[in-house]
């Protein structure tokens, strides 16, 4: 028995001898056609035929997205998934924060410890930390010393750091490459080998270490970091903007002053600040250069091993608190100008 194929018909297969199932007594052999499986509104179509010629034709629907069973049924049990994963995010960023945060508040709160040498228990409530913080000795001197390394090694980095992110992504020179790995060096080795090799060379040179040391050793690896920064922004500003410049009858240095300088500024002032805050933050390369002269993270490091005066968490709260209100200011003055823009272009 043949079946011509027609087009948009099942196809028929070879056909195959099998007894009858289900308990029905078969008499003699029953030649059972079977016809691929076609899915047409829902529906799977099995047909089947006798060798007296009769078909018929079987539906069996496929169950919905409401029906039990099969990909239905499976449905209610991702929608659970969603909803857990919906609610596990928020929960373990929570968590985050709170690991973050604990030191945090834990060194605020106990500026305001009513405490004399060790302030580790509870003393009780008093603002004569905050209104007399030079009180415990080497404190206000390491904080300045930490601020002047930090502000001179931004000025040095940021400059140098500029001027070498301009001419990696305008310039075209010879070992251009091999200068741009170099300086991902600093960032990519440990601090104990540069502060290591930074002591040993200074040593060999016979250099007495002290604040001029430091600030050699972190205007080294902030540079790394002020490159990085910058050169992002020099790679996204439009040359046709500079040329403009020049069409006007500008000089190099006119053009760069009015026109590549504030295009560069929020890239450079990014990097000054990462900068200032990796110098002012920095311990380990700063315990191998300093000499005998005390920055704020080595003064905390000497007087973890005593106990921190309530002092030291002074000043690590004011420098807190005026990190957050840079931030804060930085931001609304960007909405500001943002929303500005957009009323004058409106």
């Amino acid at each position: 028995m043949s079946a011509e194929s027609v087009s948009g018909a099942p196809s028929w297969t070879k056909p195959r001898a099998r007894g009858v199932s289900g308990g029905a007594s078969a008499t003699g052999a029953d030649v059972t056609w079977s016809l691929s499986a076609e899915s047409a509104h829902g529906a799977s179509r099995l047909a089947t035929a006798s060798p007296g010629g009769i078909a018929r034709e079987l539906e069996a629907p496929v169950a919905g997205p409401g029906a039990g069973g099969g990909r239905g049924a499976a449905a209610p049990g991702r929608r659970r998934g969603i909803r857990f994963r919906g609610l596990g995010l928020p929960v373990y960023t929570a968590l985050a924060l709170l690991f973050l945060l604990i030191p945090i508040a834990y060194t605020f709160v106990f500026s305001f410890n009513n405490s004399g040498k060790l302030n580790i228990a509870w003393q009780g409530f008093t603002l004569d930390k905050w209104t007399n913080v030079c009180a415990a000795q080497g404190v206000c001197e390491a904080f300045a010393n930490s601020i002047l390394v930090g502000v001179v090694a931004t000025v040095l980095a940021t400059a140098l750091g500029t001027a070498i992110a301009i001419a990696l992504v305008r310039y075209r020179f010879r070992a251009r490459s091999a200068i741009s790995l170099l300086l991902f060096l600093p960032m990519a080795t440990p601090e104990v080998v540069l502060g290591a090799g930074l002591a040993a060379q200074f040593l060999s040179l016979g250099v007495n270490k002290g604040l001029a040391t430091i600030i050699i050793a972190h205007t080294m690896f902030c540079i790394s970091f002020v490159v990085v920064t910058v050169k992002a922004r020099v790679a996204s500003l439009d040359p046709a903007l500079e040329e403009a410049g020049r069409d006007l009858y500008g000089s190099p240095v006119a053009v760069f002053w009015r026109i590549t300088f504030p295009l560069l500024l929020p890239g450079i002032a990014a990097a000054a600040l990462l900068s200032f805050a990796l110098s002012f933050d920095d311990f380990i390369i700063t315990n191998f250069n300093s000499g005998a002269v005390d920055t704020f993270p080595k003064f905390i490091y000497i007087a973890a091993a005593r106990g921190i005066p309530a002092e030291a968490n002074v000043v690590a709260s004011a420098v807190f608190i005026l990190a957050i209100v840079i931030v804060v200011v930085a931001q609304v003055t960007r909405a500001a100008r943002a929303a500005r823009l957009a009323r004058l272009r409106g």
